[in-house]
């Protein structure tokens, strides 16, 4: 499950049919996630029990109004310094199938946007790309193709360095920062929620999702001008659905979790106005074993409690939590490794490294923590 940015398509959708989109340091308003929430019918929509299919799932599904390849690493220099890597290409559809495709990529049904951010111990910088699509051949500006998978905007680029989807590569570079890594695993990917079907909402509603937790990274950054050999861990998550958000959902708190021990711990609420009724945030939790096997959370055992609230881009956010799993008699403490990890694209978003702090390696380690759905000016409660 990730992120608020596509709020920001359909605007630059709106830009490109009128004229043209802006630089990406255009100031945008900001604006909630209505979009994400708004009914798609005339597209396909994701139910339970449609069984995924690989290498297909890989590739794009452009019937689907919204879809993303998220890549995250947690990262380390030779000296044990700690970095971060995103690496994201999102799409949109549009026009709903049926459409007639037109000639000219210029008119692709399809819209592309890439964010890439780094962050170290001096600091966070994000940048983004927009784009149509083409034709999805190598030609194009941007696209995704499934066999051997490729996945880019530009030259900023993830694809598989054979036939097979693993191992991969990913690279983006802007101006004076780069990010070049070598991805590879031998545990089988993860089919999040329901057999790949992730709901959303008590009442409904949902997205296919899968993962691939256990990547091992190796490469190089590059941080104003200066190289550095890093290595650690990485996680991509593949989404896509229709209608992500259901009426009423104003945001969500994300966590992809790397322990010490050698699980994944994945888990997000989706979160309900304050006031509301029912004001209850809808849940969801995986803990992954180091071979691949799942253990399912139950909502009703998972506990989230912001510790601490800290301000960033004029907004009161969540930095240090407190969650609790007495299902499998778990606790543990996250806390941001750098408080400003503010992703400063067209529609914002808090995206970054955090640190994760327990008694045993079990209940310790490191990932990344994604916030959305908190206005400026405003003191929102999780």
């Amino acid at each position: 499950m990730r992120t608020n940015p596509f709020l920001a398509l359909v605007c630059c959708t709106q830009l490109m049919l009128t004229g043209g989109c802006g630089p990406a340091d255009t100031a945008v308003p900001d604006s909630g996630l209505a979009v994400l929430a708004q009914e798609a019918d005339a597209y396909t929509q994701a139910r339970p029990g449609q069984a995924l299919t690989f290498p297909r799932d890989h590739g794009a599904h452009p019937g689907y109004r919204i879809e993303w390849w998220y890549l995250t690493a947690n990262l380390h220099d030779p000296d044990g310094q700690r970095y971060g890597a995103q690496w994201t290409l999102f799409r949109l559809a549009v026009q709903p199938p049926g459409v007639p495709e037109p000639v000219s990529s210029w008119q692709s049904k399809q819209i592309f946007m890439a964010h890439m951010a780094i962050t170290s111990p001096g600091g966070h910088q994000s940048f983004q790309r927009y784009s149509r699509g083409g034709k999805n051949t190598v030609d194009s500006r941007a696209g995704v193709t499934a066999q051997p998978f490729a996945a880019w905007l530009d030259d900023w680029s993830l694809h598989s360095t054979g036939d097979d989807w693993l191992p991969m590569e990913v690279i983006a570079r802007h101006a004076g920062y780069a990010l070049k890594l070598q991805l590879q695993s031998t545990t089988p990917l993860v089919l999040q929620g329901d057999a790949g079907f992730s709901p959303k909402h008590s009442d409904g509603g949902g997205s296919y999702y899968y993962s691939q937790p256990f990547l091992k990274a190796s490469g190089q950054l590059t941080i104003a001008g200066q190289d550095i050999q890093v290595g650690g861990e990485a996680w991509l998550d593949r989404e896509w659905s229709s209608q992500f958000l259901q009426r009423g959902q104003v945001g969500w708190d994300w966590f992809s979790l790397h322990l010490q021990n050698g699980e994944k711990l994945m888990l997000f609420q989706l979160r309900q106005p304050a006031g509301s009724e029912p004001a209850v945030n809808f849940l969801q939790g995986n803990l992954m074993a180091p071979d691949g096997s799942t253990t399912a959370l139950d909502p009703g055992q998972i506990q989230l409690e912001p510790l601490e609230k800290t301000q960033v881009a004029g907004r009161s956010l969540p930095l240090r939590w407190r969650i609790r799993l007495p299902q499998i008699d778990r606790q543990f403490e996250i806390h941001a490794a750098v408080q400003d990890q503010w992703m400063d694209v067209d529609f914002p978003y808090w995206e970054g490294v955090v640190i994760v702090s327990g008694s045993g390696p079990e209940n310790s380690g490191e990932g990344y923590m994604e916030l959305t759905g908190y206005p400026p000016g405003t003191n929102v409660e999780p």
